[in-house]
């Protein structure tokens, strides 16, 4: 049931982060919240999950569009590394 629900917190953080590449601007609120649980779910990184790297990075990315425009490149990868994440933990 956990992973259920971290895999639903990457997704819909790949929907922000795909909103942004679109040139939809999401609410603050909508990108802090995400960005707090993607770092807070990248805390897993001291428990041995590699992977959690990912949601380290995404919740920078995330802070780091709020003040900047970000290359694409770099939002694509994190959007499609959080839908490979949240679809695999729904598996």
């Amino acid at each position: 049931m956990l992973v259920k629900v971290l895999g639903g917190i990457d997704l819909l953080s790949a929907l922000v982060i795909l909103s942004i590449i679109a040139g939809a601007h999401p609410y603050f609120q909508i990108l802090l919240f995400c960005s707090g649980l993607l770092l807070l779910k990248g805390m897993f990184i001291f428990t041995g999950d590699i992977l959690s790297i990912f949601d380290i990075l995404c919740s920078i990315f995330l802070i780091l569009s709020i003040f900047f425009s970000l290359p694409a490149i770099l939002l694509w990868l994190a959007a499609l590394a959080m839908f490979a994440k949240g679809f695999v933990s729904f598996l």
